[in-house]
């Protein structure tokens, strides 16, 4: 197995259609993504090709599951399967988003949004840091796409996930396609969005692409990236540096080629922003 070393560059999201393509030609891909939840069982094909992908390259871990917004207990059972994961592949990050996806122990398999107040922020922050303490490590969390907000919430998005990291010194996993859909959708300033986040905080982003619905974007993983989140990765980029990227592709998965082809596009304006200070 290769050893856990500093991600760079960007790198794509595994999927099944893909396997034979990654093991047959050996890509120059810089990582890969995992979903977690697809690789908890204790044997079987996936979990046989999870390891076999990581004999050659550096993977991340990026899980659905956590629900960290619930008001159920942590699943302990859930979070057991991801440690044990976490030590067979070693990834060199694991994360999950701010959304909670069960109630009473039933799953709605649906990143549902959360109210952004200091009750809210009180629980967040114990679960994030009880989830820490139990996997051992440092987890990443990602904002969300959202489509609708709350008359309790009493601050921005921003400002509460900047809270969250600062209270449990967790790190941030920050999907610009989601920055971007939420704010047309919420009509908030997306730049100042990223103006308003640590510098020291943000360790991986996120491209996807969104469709246009009537009256709102709709964030399916199901497009190549659009022009706007192209133009405010940029500016990510600007302020947090070469942050390593990946290119998230969950519905209607093309060709792996496709996926390249994206990948060496958020490279290139990497290298552009970095190059030109």
């Amino acid at each position: 197995m290769k050893q856990t070393q500093q991600l760079k560059g960007t790198g794509l999201g595994l999927r099944s259609s893909h396997y034979q393509e990654i093991f047959d030609t050996q890509p120059d891909v810089p990582w890969f993504e995992l979903l977690s939840d697809n690789y908890m069982a204790e044997g079987g094909l996936p979990i046989q090709r999870a390891m076999a992908v990581r004999q050659d390259y550096p993977v991340t871990l990026h899980g659905v599951g956590m629900s960290l917004g619930s008001a159920d207990p942590l699943n302990i059972e859930y979070l057991k399967r991801l440690k044990i994961l976490a030590d067979r592949l070693e990834p060199n990050y694991v994360s999950d988003h701010i959304a909670w996806v069960s109630v009473d122990g039933q799953y709605t398999h649906d990143l549902l949004p959360l109210p952004y107040n200091q009750d809210m922020l009180q629980h967040l922050s114990e679960r994030i840091q009880q989830v820490q303490e139990y996997l051992g490590r440092t987890i990443l969390i990602e904002n969300p796409s959202s489509y609708l907000t709350f008359d309790s919430s009493d601050m921005a998005e921003s400002e509460f996930i900047k809270q969250l990291s600062l209270s449990t010194g967790c790190e941030l996993l920050l999907d610009v396609n989601n920055i971007y859909v939420s704010a047309v959708n919420h009509d908030f300033d997306p730049y100042q969005y990223l103006n308003d986040l640590p510098l020291d905080k943000v360790k991986e982003i996120h491209l996807a692409g969104f469709e246009e619905m009537e009256g709102y974007l709709f964030d399916t993983h199901g497009h190549s990236v659009r022009q706007p989140v192209w133009d405010l990765y940029r500016a990510a980029i600007k302020r947090f540096g070469a942050v390593p990227t990946l290119i998230e592709w969950d519905t209607d998965v093309p060709e792996f080629s496709t996926l390249l082809a994206e990948a060496k596009k958020a490279d290139l304006v990497a290298s552009e922003v970095c190059d030109n200070g």
